[in-house]
């Protein structure tokens, strides 16, 4: 089987020894994605419908890397840091995937790598071999 590897070339990859996304046949996983823009700057400070929308396109721009789509994922996982928050989050993933509907989770987490940062997200695509 054919695994292809994606990197956003952050130190962080390399150092803990992961990748952005990975490929293998038919599938794609993307590794917990947060809201964080090209500089590795967090967007959407305290906003946590902004933050999981810029999260999800992260995965989005993942996925595309390795020759899928949003239209592709058939399951998702959220890691919410207050799931208080659950409304917007979720409100945000809806707008994000519309009528496809992966499978989602969302949990609450003590807290995520940087305090700043209010959600995470993985996800699974199956995509035509």
């Amino acid at each position: 089987m054919e695994r292809q590897l994606v990197s956003t070339g952050t130190e962080w990859e390399e150092r803990v020894g992961y990748s952005r996304a990975v490929r293998a046949g038919t599938q794609v996983h993307v590794a917990g994605t947060t809201a964080t823009d090209e500089n590795g700057d967090v967007v959407g400070v305290g906003d946590p419908y902004a933050q999981t929308e810029r999260a999800l396109r992260n995965v989005d721009h993942a996925l595309d890397e390795a020759g899928a789509s949003l239209a592709d994922v058939v399951r998702v996982r959220l890691f919410v840091v207050d799931i208080d928050d659950w409304p917007a989050v979720g409100d945000a993933h809806a707008d994000v995937f519309g009528d496809s509907r992966p499978a989602t989770t969302m949990v609450e987490v003590s807290r995520l790598v940087d305090p700043e940062m209010l959600v995470e997200c993985e996800a699974t695509a199956v995509v035509d071999g």
